[in-house]
């Protein structure tokens, strides 16, 4: 009797371990999969319709019942006859493009630190490189408050395809585009701003703790080896020196200077000294400065198209 409950909690330990493994590997399987279709899959939306389903519906509020019925009715015929319309035409055009209507496409950019929506950013600019033709353009809803220079360098760059193709970018900043998040806008053809939003920060900054002391006070050794003399320069652990601050300080101004350069080679009508002070300013006064070209929010421009 023994030998079957040791043998029975036996097969159930194997059982329920092979189940734990399987449960395991399905969930990577799955991740992975969703990580790969995530990859190559970008959404789409039709603005049209979504302003005319707006449209629709609030003309409908205001109607009596008797005036929804009859515009239900013809609203309902007429696009039972454009459908028709639309049939007969791509049958007898199977290759047929419309070059008369320029298409608008609208883009997102929520930049954190790192700038990590880029990964996303160069897939929809890739696309719509593919896909435009003459006279399209393209709107990047941008917000983004910078962060990490590599992470916006790359998201600059990836805007200013879209320049060299000649196709025409409008940036439009609703709440906040500064430091890097001014880098990425600048590079646009045409600038828009609400008029309380932030922007410039034309500037660079870093900071680094030093637990140096407290280390020293607490007899704690730190030991920092280096190959090459400035391999590092500021170190949160280590003793900082005054040749080291120098150099972290001179990289720094260095950086601002790339930046400034940057900028004034996107915008030339800026006077680069003064708005590259690391200051910002609200949409109002930074149209004074011809850090943008419009104050409009990008609702009004979506729709004036």
């Amino acid at each position: 009797m023994d030998f079957i409950l040791n043998y029975a909690l036996f097969f159930f330990k194997i059982f329920t371990l092979f189940a734990l493994i399987l449960t395991i590997f399905l969930i990577i399987v799955n991740v992975a999969r969703h990580k790969s279709k995530k990859k190559y899959e970008l959404d789409i939306v039709s603005l049209n319709s979504y302003y005319e389903h707006v449209k629709n519906k609030i003309i409908l509020s205001t109607m009596s019942t008797y005036e929804k019925k009859i515009w239900n009715k013809s609203n309902k015929l007429f696009k039972k006859t454009r459908s028709k319309i639309n049939m007969t035409f791509l049958k007898k055009n199977k290759y047929y493009l419309n070059q008369n209507n320029p298409i608008l496409y609208v883009l997102d950019f929520k930049g954190n630190v790192s700038a990590s929506e880029v990964t996303s950013l160069r897939e929809e600019i890739s696309a719509i490189i593919l896909a435009a033709k003459e006279n399209d353009e393209v709107l990047l809803r941008l917000e983004s408050g910078g962060g990490v220079i590599h992470g916006y360098g790359l998201a600059s760059s990836q805007l200013s395809r879209l320049r060299e193709k000649n196709i025409r970018l409008t940036v439009s900043v609703d709440k906040i585009a500064a430091s890097g998040g001014y880098m990425m806008a600048c590079v646009a053809n045409y600038i828009i701003a609400a008029p309380f939003s932030v922007i410039g920060s034309i500037g660079v900054v870093a900071q680094i703790p030093n637990f140096n002391k407290l280390l020293k006070k607490n007899n704690v050794d730190m030991e920092l080896h280096t190959s090459g003399l400035y391999k590092r320069t500021l170190t949160v652990f280590g003793e900082n020196t005054k040749e080291a601050r120098e150099k972290f300080c001179k990289d720094l101004n260095f950086t601002h200077v790339l930046f400034k350069e940057f900028v004034h080679s996107m915008r030339p009508s800026l006077n680069i000294d003064e708005v590259s002070t690391g200051e910002h300013w609200f949409g109002t006064t930074a149209l004074e400065k011809k850090l943008i070209d419009k104050i409009e929010t990008s609702d009004d421009f979506i729709i004036s198209r």
